[in-house]
């Protein structure tokens, strides 16, 4: 299979470390230990103070967040771009 690498969305990955997308969107649904969800702007309980999600691999963790993955136009090109991005989303 040949990948196209000029493609930006295929040559970016998720920034290990980053915790934009568990940080700045609000979540509706049940999170362990946030049984009501999160406002936007409100760090995930779940995550950790390395910004890595503890309950990644769980099965409760939200669908929400099971179907993220990383996109240039939503996550930009670094951490402060991503949470300007998503602010204005929210």
């Amino acid at each position: 299979m040949k990948i196209n690498i000029s493609n930006p969305a295929l040559t970016h990955q998720c920034r290990i470390g980053c915790g934009v997308c568990c940080v700045t969107p609000s979540i509706s649904s049940y999170i362990p230990g946030m049984p009501d969800g999160k406002p936007a702007n409100t760090r995930c309980i779940n995550l950790s103070e390395e910004n890595l999600c503890l309950i990644f691999d769980h099965p409760q963790r939200p669908s929400v967040c099971w179907n993220f993955t990383f996109d240039l136009l939503i996550c930009g090109n670094d951490k402060e771009e991503a949470i300007k991005i998503m602010q204005s989303l929210e």
